[in-house]
């Protein structure tokens, strides 16, 4: 906030500067009879118009958005400028059909002398003054308005040169240069009055640099995450540059992770556009993801699906099917649970529409926390007689026995025959399993086997 308070500053003494030579070769040049002086008068007031119009903008730039004005007040400055635009262009018409008129008029009685040279005097000193104070301000807290005021400053020394060019010449026997210069000045007024006009017509409707929104979409597209970005809806309003980005990412992208996405690709256009504010959207992209991945994001978002594992697809006859476990919770009657796995099926089909045929596997669901309380030794002791009547199992390792509330965690380490197939190592393990479940209830057994 106290940048934009600066800025007002240096635009209010610009302003003042301005004014104050617009005041003074309007009166002079009206003494002398210079239709230049009065010319570049205008040529003054102009600036001083566009000064107001920055000055105002930047003062606008400091109230934030209201119920009215979401995206703040920026266009004030663009509607200032059409209105001052068609303002001075309608002045700099008058004053060229006024030169022609008098070019093609006997020489006038009272030529402009002294008063007119010291009245432009003046204004080239308030605009070397200005180009000072502007170009100082600028190095040290930057800022558009500043830029816009410098470059009319220029402008303006420029316009006032070519009136005392023309003032000169008369005193060298040339009556009509000062007629010349009006209308040379005449011209540029209408020209510099069109260029505004046009820019500010344009502003209004909301133009943005093609260009621009390239580079803003190379930005994105290069962040790493990120799939494609596409819509890309960009406008400006003042010295802010609104940006409205559709990022697409994988389907099984977290939201964590699309955030923190997001939030990079922000940051990475921010360094490119300083003034931008982005608003960054992002959607799933499912075209390169696993169909595994999105089977279990299908699944895990129905209701009474507690967990999603052992998800598989395979491939005959041109066709696809999918195999899925299920957990439900453990206290519903099969009729609910059924119901569910119904529900899950009707999902895949809807959303993956190349799977034929999917075959739902139902388990209870039984909570496992990060951390154990109590080591059950007797219960390993009643695992290792089990295990020890298997001549397959030629090693028993560890038993590790957790215990929370009424559910047991058994994790157990067993060495088998290397040379046993896994198919007979996984029936063997699975059979084991079901008859320690069948001696200890509600337990959750894992059986790792290992090569002897």
């Amino acid at each position: 906030m106290e940048i934009f308070v600066n800025r007002a500053k240096v635009l209010q003494i610009s302003l003042l500067a301005i004014f104050s030579a617009f005041v003074v070769e309007l009166i002079f040049g009206l003494i002398s009879n210079s239709l230049a002086l009065i010319t570049d008068s205008i040529h003054a007031l102009l600036d001083s118009v566009v000064t107001i119009v920055l000055l105002l903008a930047t003062r606008m730039a400091i109230k934030p958005p209201d119920a009215e004005h979401t995206y703040g007040h920026g266009k004030i400055e663009s509607l200032g400028g059409l209105i001052g635009g068609i303002a001075i262009l309608l002045i700099a018409c008058f004053f060229i059909y006024e030169s022609i008129h008098r070019l093609q008029s006997p020489p006038p009685s009272i030529l402009p002398g002294l008063f007119a040279i010291i009245a432009g005097i003046y204004t080239i000193g308030i605009d070397i003054f200005r180009l000072a104070i502007l170009r100082r301000s600028i190095k040290k807290i930057g800022g558009a308005t500043l830029k816009a005021d410098f470059y009319h400053a220029f402008m303006d020394l420029g316009s006032t040169l070519v009136a005392i060019a023309g003032i000169v010449l008369i005193s060298y026997g040339f009556y009509y240069g000062d007629f010349v210069a009006a209308l040379i000045l005449g011209g540029l007024l209408a020209v510099l009055s069109v260029k505004l006009i046009y820019k500010t017509a344009l502003d209004l409707t909301d133009i943005i640099s093609p260009e621009l929104v390239k580079d803003v979409r190379e930005i994105a597209n290069s962040t790493k995450g990120v799939i494609g970005a596409n819509p890309i809806l960009m406008r400006r309003s003042g010295e802010t540059i609104f940006a409205d980005i559709t990022i697409s990412l994988r389907g099984d992208t977290s939201f964590d992770q699309a955030h923190e996405i997001s939030n990079s690709v922000e940051q990475n256009i921010k360094n490119k556009i300083s003034n931008a504010s982005i608003t960054i959207h992002f959607e799933p992209n499912w075209k390169d993801v696993p169909l595994d991945t999105k089977i279990l994001d299908v699944v895990k978002n129905v209701d009474g699906v507690k967990d999603v594992h052992n998800v598989s697809t395979h491939k005959t006859k041109g066709k696809t099917f999918c195999d899925l476990h299920v957990m439900v919770d453990k206290a519903i009657n099969l009729l609910s649970a059924h119901k569910i796995s119904e529900i899950v099926e009707q999902k895949i089909q809807e959303n993956i529409p190349e799977i034929e045929h999917t075959t739902i596997h139902l388990e209870p669901f039984v909570t496992v926390p990060e951390k154990f309380n109590v080591e059950d030794t007797i219960t390993e002791e009643e695992i290792k007689k089990v295990l020890e009547k298997y001549p397959e199992i030629k090693k028993i390792g560890r038993i590790i026995s957790l215990s929370f509330e009424n559910i047991l965690k058994i994790d157990i380490d067993c060495s088998f025959d290397k040379e046993l197939s896994i198919e007979k190592v996984h029936d063997l393990t699975s059979k084991i399993e079901h008859i320690i479940r069948t001696h200890i209830k509600n337990a959750v057994i894992t059986i790792h086997p290992e090569p002897d």
